[in-house]
């Protein structure tokens, strides 16, 4: 599974590197999570300059696609000629988006009027967008998902591991990360946010 991490200028450090790091626990079944970027580098909000590892034009060949989220992340969904260069399919790839990253999941027709998860901050222009936002850490319709929070890109890892490898995979994969001494309570919390909307899993992996 080649999996892209869309990463902006101005992205927030936690979405993308939490979900790369978590995703990249199964590089032994021959995954791989790649920071994907519009630009040769990008700094985070934080000031911290990276360079990608693949360009934009992954997203369309990638099996799935993770969104983070960025301060300025209302500016590039604003931006058409940017939006136009979004090459996703949800009948062929996992979409996940996170916090802001769920405002370019509404701007791309990819959410409509569907209950979906976002940050405080971002609420306002989601909901601006038409999107129904729930006061939720995660929600998946089909192959698409968005999580609000930081920290909730745990969850979109697992969803995506659970999706396309096993439960068991996801599970061990939040075993490892997690803190020692509370491995147990974070593999259960982060499985019950996921394994409602598991009903369909692996469809895509078969």
């Amino acid at each position: 599974m080649q999996i892209a991490i869309l990463t902006l200028d101005g992205f927030n450090e936690l979405d993308s590197f939490i979900a790369a790091g978590i995703l990249n626990r199964m590089k032994p079944q021959g995954w791989a999570a790649h920071i994907t970027c519009p630009t040769p580098e990008v700094t985070s909000m934080a000031g911290v300059t990276i360079q990608r590892q693949k360009p934009l034009d992954f997203l369309a060949e990638a099996d799935a696609v993770l969104i983070g989220s960025g301060i300025k992340t209302r500016d590039y969904a604003a931006d058409p000629a940017f939006l136009s260069r979004l090459t996703l399919d949800p009948s062929r790839q996992l979409i996940g988006a996170q916090c802001s990253g769920t405002l370019l999941l509404a701007k791309l027709g990819l959410i409509d009027d569907l209950p979906a998860c976002t940050d405080l901050t971002t609420k306002p222009w989601v909901i601006e967008a038409g999107v129904n936002v729930v006061d939720a850490p995660f929600v998946a319709h089909g192959n698409v998902a968005t999580a609000g929070g930081c920290l909730a890109s745990q969850y979109l890892a697992a969803w995506m591991i659970a999706r396309l490898a096993t439960v068991q995979d996801a599970e061990d994969a939040i075993h490892y990360v997690a803190p020692v001494g509370e491995k147990a309570e974070y593999v259960a919390r982060a499985m019950s946010a996921v394994t409602p909307f598991l009903t369909d899993a692996n469809t895509l992996a078969a």
